[in-house]
């Protein structure tokens, strides 16, 4: 039995980066061997035990064969004659594709080394285009390394932009689709993602509302960068600078869908955008079965952005329903992320991304004082049930129009 330490801690730690989770594969043993050492089972597709004290996962050597569409249609073969380099070759790219023993001796045979250095993200082996997930895998670790120079290999590029073509990405479950996709939003450069996705041809299969931004122009006086695409990609970019929550970021993403829609006569103009655009954030939601949150912070942000950015001009009985769209008074977080996403909207325009946002204070402000308004005196003088609700609007609208008042002055 030989332990090796494989993919991205090596990987990793070749590059200097911290190392946070470990993969180990296991050469010459038995699934009895492993339980006899105290070793407990994970699941029971293949072979992958948790260690009886640090818990990490440790894999048998294995092979593995494409025998179905999909990323879970493929056979895997265990045994003590899996040799560490064919358990390697059926790794996506050369990088992770690198194991090390406990005396950190390196075992590469694909040459991840080299293309480390020359900063390459290259598969190892045509066996590459048998998994559609690999397509959103390469396309995240080029958000994740693109800050070091790392590039997709032209040949790798290719391989993706066949599978883009060959429908398999079709066959991804939403889960494994959702897991990729917001693991790469989490990345310092989410915007890299897209534009990999976009490269290969597999935007317009996965998100094909997103990709049909490209090539829209806007008005150039409110966006120096003209094209719908380029600036969601600006704004997913400042989302990221910003260190945003997934949240911010997934509706970032999606909140400009409805410039898609726009007859190209009534181009560069965008009118009721925010609301022709909603059932594309929902298709785009339900697709990958986003979690509830994200869901919801898109759908409000893809109607009401505008009115953020105008907050400053709007009066106190929109300001008021625009609070209440959010529900301010129990869910002030969401309140926030909104506020966020229009902030990085604001930024994610050319030439204007250290521009100041006075929207934001104002808005926090105007929560504030809607949140102020006491209820108890209002129950003292007898409101209750409908007349109460009625009551506690009223208040909040006359602290709202005090507040843009001294915010005027």
């Amino acid at each position: 039995m030989q332990i090796y330490k494989v993919g991205g801690a090596v990987r990793d730690r070749l590059l200097g980066k911290p190392v946070t989770d470990i993969d180990w594969v296991v050469v010459g043993a038995t699934t009895e061997e492993m339980l006899a050492k105290g070793f407990r089972p994970v699941g029971s597709d293949f072979p992958v035990f948790l260690h009886p004290k640090t818990g990490e996962e440790y894999a048998l050597a294995r092979t593995e064969r494409k025998s179905g569409r999909g990323y879970g249609g493929f056979t895997f073969h265990a045994s003590p004659e899996v040799t560490l380099e064919e358990d390697l070759v059926r790794r996506d790219l050369t990088i992770n594709a690198m194991a090390e023993d406990d005396q950190q001796n390196l075992t590469d045979p694909y040459q991840g080394q080299k293309d480390l250095k020359e900063r390459l993200l290259r598969h190892v082996s045509p066996a590459f285009a048998e998994d559609p997930l690999r397509v959103l895998r390469v396309a995240r670790f080029a958000a994740r390394y693109a800050a070091l120079g790392f590039t997709v290999a032209p040949e790798t590029l290719e391989l993706m932009r066949q599978l883009s073509e060959s429908g398999e990405l079709e066959a991804l479950t939403a889960e494994r689709s959702w897991k990729e996709i917001s693991r790469a939003l989490m990345e310092d450069q989410p915007q890299v993602f897209i534009e990999v996705l976009r490269e290969c041809g597999a935007l317009k299969v996965l998100m094909p509302e997103v990709d049909a931004l490209f090539g829209v122009p806007q008005p150039e006086v409110h966006h120096p960068e003209i094209d719908t695409g380029a600036h969601t990609l600006s704004v997913l970019e400042q989302s990221a600078l910003h260190k945003q929550p997934l949240t911010v970021r997934w509706a970032c993403l999606l909140h400009d869908l409805g410039k898609g829609l726009t007859p190209k006569e009534e181009w560069p103009r965008h009118i009721a955008h925010e609301h022709t655009g909603l059932k594309l954030i929902k298709a785009v939601n339900q697709r990958f079965k986003a979690p509830r949150d994200c869901q919801e912070l898109a759908l409000l942000v893809g109607q009401l952005h505008t009115h953020g950015h105008r907050a400053l001009e709007l009066k106190p009985s929109t300001l008021l329903e625009l609070l209440q769209s959010f529900d301010v008074y129990r869910r002030p977080q969401r309140f926030e992320e909104f506020i966020a996403a229009c902030e990085m909207d604001a930024r994610g325009r050319k030439g204007l991304e250290q521009r100041s946002y006075p929207q934001a204070d104002y808005l926090r402000g105007a929560a504030t004082a809607a949140r102020s308004v006491a209820v108890q005196p209002l129950l003292e003088k007898g409101f209750k049930g409908p007349e109460l609700g009625e009551a506690i609007k009223r208040e909040r609208l006359k602290a709202l129009k005090a507040y843009k008042e001294a915010a005027s002055a």
